[in-house]
């Protein structure tokens, strides 16, 4: 996951050439900065700044970067404000504790918030956006989610405890995206072997994701070059239209894909995560039954 703090640092730095600078206008040190960029770099797989005795210089990666990032800032503090102005004096409203999948959220949640009918429902949504092994975490024993959303690939990597109802909402299909700079006509059916001459972007090894999608490449004995590791899909499709490398992104987050990325058939490739809602047993919040409707039908259209 990227962080969205990180995002903001970036904005800062690249604006102003000078971590002491940005550092100056949020409140930080420059160490403070420094690392954060570091950490940003490592987590998306990309080189952002050439760092020289007195100055550093942003690279086209970082620049690239930026644009994404303003618009992505943008849909966040735009969701916490609408968020922000449920109102929570009326006797009648009902608070529910949601957890949910960046990606489901930044597809899903604009559009439900956004309902004329919404304010008339009584719900005051608190949200807990997160990774399904933190929303998972935190309807357990001693968690206070009355709702998480999360998605499994393949049958194994996710457990919950057995005492949570688990509801399925539908699969979210995988594309192979790559970028449009590439000579591949756009309604061409590629093979295997075309897919294994490529470069591609991958999740880190170790998270389920990464996994499966190995296991689905080993199966065809497909070995690929792998240009960067990145578990951020909004990342993943910036560095696909930068023309680094393929990858495998699912339909929920094509939703603010950028420009310069195509979307090819791969018939031998299908892959999918199914998204479940999981609350607990006996659940005392009935409310938490219309938010899941509403996730429902955005998922069904």
């Amino acid at each position: 996951m990227i962080n969205p703090v990180h995002l903001r640092t970036l904005l800062e730095v690249v604006a102003h050439r000078s971590f002491a600078t940005a550092a100056a206008r949020l409140g930080y040190t420059a160490s403070a900065v420094s690392q954060q960029m570091t950490a940003l770099e490592r987590s998306t797989g990309t080189t952002l700044f050439v760092r020289g005795a007195r100055s550093i210089t942003p690279t086209a990666g970082a620049l690239r970067m930026v644009r994404h990032a303003k618009r992505v800032l943008t849909d966040l503090d735009a969701l916490m404000a609408d968020v922000a102005t449920i109102s929570t004096d009326s006797a009648e409203n009902e608070e529910i504790k949601l957890g949910i999948f960046p990606s489901l959220a930044t597809f899903a949640l604009p559009q439900i918030l956004t309902a004329e009918d919404w304010h008339s429902l009584g719900i005051n949504l608190r949200l807990w956006i997160g990774e399904p092994q933190q929303t998972v975490a935190g309807l357990g024993n001693g968690g206070d989610l009355d709702l998480a959303l999360i998605f499994q690939v393949g049958p194994g990597g996710l457990s919950w405890p057995a005492s949570l109802e688990r509801t399925w909402l539908g699969d979210d299909q995988f594309r192979v995206v790559i970028p449009s700079s590439w000579p591949i006509a756009e309604d061409s059916q590629l093979t295997v072997d075309q897919l294994a001459e490529w470069p591609w972007i991958f999740h880190h090894p170790g998270t389920s994701d990464a996994t499966l999608i190995s296991r689905l490449f080993a199966s065809y004995n497909i070995h690929p070059q792998v240009s960067a590791y990145c578990d951020d899909f909004n990342a993943s499709l910036s560095l696909v239209a930068s023309g680094l490398g393929a990858a495998l992104v699912p339909d929920l987050a094509m939703a603010n894909a950028p420009e310069g990325i195509r979307i090819v058939d791969a018939p031998e490739i299908r892959l999918a995560r199914s998204i479940f809602a999981l609350k607990p047993e006996n659940s005392k919040k009935p409310k938490a039954d219309l938010v899941l409707d509403r996730l429902a039908q955005v998922l069904a259209h």
